[in-house]
């Protein structure tokens, strides 16, 4: 391995280090605006020069792979002169926007000049000016900013794998931009935001709303899909003003979701912020103790086998948990979390999580998707994957109608037919599994979510035993969820008990009258138009399906404004942190069903969230390693059937309508108008490659 001197410090780096990261080793700090660790080098700001001995000129320290025997001088009087020199160049034509710019406070070139840059300039030309460019409803520019370092571009071609973005003129009249004026269609566009390194691209709701030093910083969890990406919430005066990623190598690197990012002005729009009660076929307001007090007269008159609960898709465990004792207290065994009818079994954990591990995607070296859209479901897993297929010797193949994924994609059926050929073992891709070093299998709702579903996943545990997918270094199979309360409702088995109804047999049982009352936590995404005689209770915090078919409402708290656990698609624990308190008289959903405990004389054993943990715990101890993942038993799962030829239809038909809280938010309405108004024949995606 090459040996280096840098500042008098004598390093050994492999082969292929660069000299920028044979000096992070060090501790010493280079700086730079276009390198990106999760980037392509482009070398293209120069701000990184430093001198190496021999060299007739200052090099670039991100693009130069060091060299056995270099010695580097990042502190020279000739690295600090072309340091100088580069940032009074890229100062040349910046604007003296500071005092309105919305990066202004966090902005990499303050910092930059700061820290490097010269005492005063030797310019007096006019700066340049560039025409704004029209990226849609989410990101604003400010193109006279920009300094051409490029991270933009190279994010949307080799991350998010939607090439939209360029670079058009030379020297002076170089312009990033779409080459054709449209918006940018990727699902992770937001992150260029985070990524430019000046105030030229920033994000459109958050403008001109507030400075990072007045804003309250909160660390939690994404709950808008299953991934649980990990993000940090920033607040004011007891309003979410924005949302940013944090890092976490295992689960979403550094990027977060369009929708993650920007649904969240959903959180203050259609809002239940009091108890309502049904008189006349419309719903009145009334006091928490008569709402109280009507939930447990109701509940007290009907016995426990007319009785049912189904959890929503933003749901804590906590909740759930509470939810669970206390109707599991009056005999009630109809419960279920799987709101969309997916066919799950809550007996072996190996067989609805994601085995594999969001980061293990990296390890494996062919993939097949059985009736999931990992763009749409889960942007942040897809990203994953088109990583791993930049790298080479990577397949994917999927069984569902064509999809775009932003990498090629082997379409090898449309539906049950493909699957029982694999499990039969006379499909091309049986073998190919079969060879594979690391092969994995996605399975997802669209599979999973029909009434043959469960025959849906025997095929698929028999397609992974088969062809090799389960062995002790390597569990291929894998569950791809959409909604972030799925993993923990099935932890908790918040599923029927014995003689206990599905969601549809609860649903039928309003319908036929032998479900008398029906309980939705925040269960938003069912046809509830026919309940017929069913007395309905919902409690959640949009005025949303649920809420609108209910006859007494319960106002609950989002997943930013209480402190709940949340399992991810892989099985990972993890905390949402309250960020704000709930609007109004809502309250959270845990204080409410113990507050309904004891009015029913059937007090929860326990009076604050810290107790309630423990009882948790107590029954169910996987729910208290946090960021975790648990090592489950492989097991049997699924039923033995025949499969409907009938091919898979995706979840998801609107990315930024999923929940109650994005359908509420008018940035993720604005992008649903923008791309419906896209010409037919204009792809969403670019090309791709």
């Amino acid at each position: 391995m090459p040996k280096v001197t840098i500042d008098g410090q004598e390093l050994e780096v492999p082969a292929g280090t660069t000299i920028f990261q044979a000096c992070q080793q060090l501790g010493i700090e280079i700086p730079h605006f276009c390198y990106h660790e999760r980037l392509l080098i482009a070398g293209n700001c120069r701000m990184c020069l430093v001198e190496v001995e021999k060299s007739p000129k200052p090099v670039a320290s991100c693009a130069m792979p060091v060299a056995d025997g270099n010695v580097i001088l990042t502190q020279s009087e000739k690295a600090k002169k072309a340091r100088h020199g580069v940032m009074e160049m890229l100062l040349i034509n910046h604007p003296l926007d500071c005092p309105i710019c919305d990066q202004g406070g966090e902005c990499d070139l303050q910092d930059e000049a700061m820290a490097y840059g010269f005492d005063r300039s030797r310019y007096r030309e006019n700066k340049r000016a560039v025409p704004e460019k029209d990226f849609g409803p989410l990101v604003a520019t400010h193109m006279t900013r920009c300094i051409h370092c490029t991270r933009c571009i190279r994010f949307l071609a080799d991350v998010a794998g939607v090439p939209e973005l360029g670079g058009t003129g030379r020297g002076e009249d170089m312009e990033i931009g779409t080459y054709i004026e449209r918006a940018l269609s990727s699902e992770l566009s937001g992150n260029i935001i985070d990524l430019c390194p000046v105030g030229a691209l920033t994000s459109k709701p958050y403008a001109f709303v507030a400075r990072p030093w007045e804003l309250r910083k909160t660390e939690s969890v994404d709950v808008l899909d299953a991934v649980g990406s990990n993000i940090r919430v920033d607040a004011r005066d007891g309003r979410i003003l924005r949302v940013l990623p944090r890092l976490n190598e295992a689960v979403n690197e550094e990027w977060i979701s369009d929708k993650s990012r920007f649904a969240i002005d959903g959180l203050v729009r259609k809002r239940l912020d009091r108890p309502y009660i049904r008189r006349n076929g419309r719903l009145v307001e009334t006091d928490w103790r008569s709402a109280i007090e009507l939930a447990a007269e109701r509940l007290k008159a009907v016995p426990g086998e007319r009785i049912a609960a189904i959890a929503g898709d933003l749901c804590d465990a906590e909740s759930m948990f509470a939810l669970k004792l206390l109707l599991g207290g009056l005999g009630a065994a109809s419960l279920d979390c799987r709101q969309d009818g997916a066919r799950l079994d809550a007996r072996c954990r190996p067989g609805y999580v994601f085995n594999t591990t969001i980061a293990g995607i990296e390890n494996a070296d062919a993939c097949l998707l059985i009736g999931t859209d990992p763009r749409h479901e889960a942007a942040i897993v897809n990203a994953r994957l088109r990583k791993r297929y930049l790298r080479g010797g990577f397949r994917v193949a999927a069984i569902g109608p064509a999809l775009d994924l932003t990498f090629p994609v082997e379409q090898v059926g449309e539906g049950g037919e493909a699957v029982s050929a694999l499990v039969r073992g006379d499909h091309e891709w049986a073998s190919v599994l079969e060879a594979a070093k690391a092969p994995m299998l996605v399975l997802g709702q669209g599979a999973l979510a029909r009434p043959d579903g469960a025959q849906i996943l025997w095929a698929a545990r028999a397609i992974a035993e088969t062809c090799g997918l389960i062995r002790p270094e390597w569990n291929g199979f894998n569950v791809l969820h959409r909604a972030a309360a799925r993993v923990g409702g099935l932890d908790l088995g918040f599923v029927p008990g014995p003689g206990g109804r599905d969601v549809a047999g609860i649903l039928a049982g309003c319908r036929s009258g032998e479900t008398e009352i029906l309980y939705l936590l925040g269960a938003d995404e069912l046809d509830l138009t026919d309940t017929g005689s069913a007395f309905v209770i919902y409690q959640g915090h949009h005025g949303d399906r649920g809420a609108a078919h209910a006859d007494l409402v319960l106002p609950g708290a989002a997943y930013t404004e209480k402190d709940g656990t949340y399992v991810n698609t892989e099985g990972r624990v993890q905390l949402a942190r309250r960020a704000v308190f709930p609007p109004g008289e809502a309250r959270e959903d845990w204080a409410i069903l113990r507050a309904i405990s004891a009015a029913l004389g059937r007090a929860l054993p326990f009076d604050t969230l810290p107790e309630l943990r423990r009882h948790m715990a107590v029954s169910h101890p996987g729910l208290a390693e946090t960021d975790e993942l648990l090592p489950g038993v492989w097991g049997g799962f699924g039923e033995v059937g025949t499969i409907a030829p009938a091919a898979f239809a995706y979840p998801v038909t609107d990315f930024y309508a999923t929940d109650a809280i994005s359908r509420a938010s008018p940035t993720m309405a604005e992008c649903r108008e923008t791309f419906a108004r896209e010409p037919a024949t204009a792809p969403r995606t670019g090309t791709h490659g």
